[in-house]
């Protein structure tokens, strides 16, 4: 049974466009993270869900209720989601036990020992019990964050939603409040988890959304979208991909200009002195090789592309170039003299070397080692 229903969400703020048509199903009992670059949509998301941002078009259903229906009661459709923020926004005039209750006696009619006994409990499972009459400011970071998860609960909500809950913490109190979050999950409660903690992620959810270009960019198992991820964004984001790129249209190119745009990455990515050594004497030697034996004429069409990955701190290197066909490691290295030395360098830095000639076009792929 679906608790959330999204259809075609849009909002724009003056001419950015933020979101540009979200459509979503969440069943009872899915855990679902999302994840994306800085400044995608997920925050906004999280807040047009409870209207606290107006969509400028589509439907929002809680609980088979449409919250943007033009007369429908807001605050109570709102209530049944519970929403934990960046900040904690607890009352800081009121202690732990007041924070916990004002709003269910308030709002559900629940009776003051009935609060305090399930406010007790939450309490308990988030180990601070001792902690029911100190105010907010007496609290760690790590500490309010579980208070506010706590009120979030009181209100016994058919869906939580989790705004970057850990973003705000010293990362010292980062374990604490994952930790309380892993025990709902075990609970199967209905969440939906905005999140920059990508083993988090994997661990508790198990429906992923990548959030690019205003829209769902692509979504999975996080088997499938954290080993197997299928489109282009959501590779570079996962596995934290690094890009240098620069072409060559003449045989007398400016390689000092090359040499220094690869120093300047490599500087950026914290690439050691030997690799980028290495990465700049590869790249110069197969343009050379090329030059020497794929292009004809002036006829010059070169393109490099470098690939640093964060995850696994490997380099690739993609090499297209126009001509003939030539490939610098068709050779028997046994027999090479010094005319062909850039091949045998290439031959000593490449690994998972391959060449392709289609269309005119040599294309070479490889990892440096």
């Amino acid at each position: 049974m679906s608790v959330i229903e999204v259809r075609g969400l849009k909002i724009s703020f003056g001419s950015l466009d933020v979101l540009r048509g979200i459509d979503l199903v969440v069943e009872e009992g899915e855990r679902i993270a999302i994840i994306g670059g800085s400044g995608c949509g997920k925050s906004v998301f999280l807040r047009c869900l409870e209207l606290l941002e107006k969509p400028n078009a589509g439907k929002i259903f809680v609980d088979g209720e449409e919250l943007t229906a033009p007369d429908v009661d807001i605050d109570r459709v709102r209530r049944k989601l519970g929403m934990v923020w960046q900040r904690f926004n607890l009352f800081t005039h009121m202690n732990i036990m007041e924070n916990l209750t004002v709003a269910p006696i308030k709002l559900l009619g629940m009776s003051p020992d009935d609060a305090r006994q399930k406010a007790m409990e939450l309490l308990a499972q988030v180990g601070l019990t001792s902690k029911a009459d100190a105010y907010p400011e007496y609290l760690s970071g790590g500490q309010q964050q579980r208070i506010a998860i706590c009120r979030s609960l009181m209100m016994n909500p058919k869906v939580i939603l989790f705004d970057e809950p850990t973003s705000a913490l010293d990362p010292t109190m980062v374990g604490e409040v994952l930790a309380v979050i892993r025990m709902l999950a075990k609970q199967d409660l209905t969440m939906i988890i905005v999140t920059h903690e990508m083993n988090f992620a994997r661990e508790v959810a198990t429906r992923i959304l990548f959030f690019a270009d205003g829209e769902i960019y692509e979504q999975g198992t996080p088997t499938e979208i954290f080993d197997a991820p299928k489109r282009p964004k959501t590779v570079a984001f996962i596995h934290k991909q690094k890009y240098f790129s620069y072409e060559i249209t003449e045989r007398a190119f400016d390689l000092m200009k090359l040499q220094g745009g690869i120093q300047t990455f490599a500087e950026k990515y914290g690439l050691t002195a030997r690799r980028t050594n290495r990465l700049q004497l590869s790249c110069e030697e197969l343009i050379y090789e090329m030059l020497a034996n794929a292009c004809e004429g002036d006829e010059v069409k070169i393109s490099l592309d470098v690939t640093y990955a964060e995850i696994d701190n490997s380099v690739e290197i993609k090499f297209s170039c126009a001509g003939k066909s030539y490939n610098p490691l068709d050779k028997d290295f046994d027999e090479l003299d010094e005319e062909n030395l850039g091949a045998t360098i290439l031959n000593n830095l490449a690994q998972n070397y391959s060449h392709v000639y289609d269309g005119g076009v040599n294309r070479i792929n490889f990892s440096l080692t």
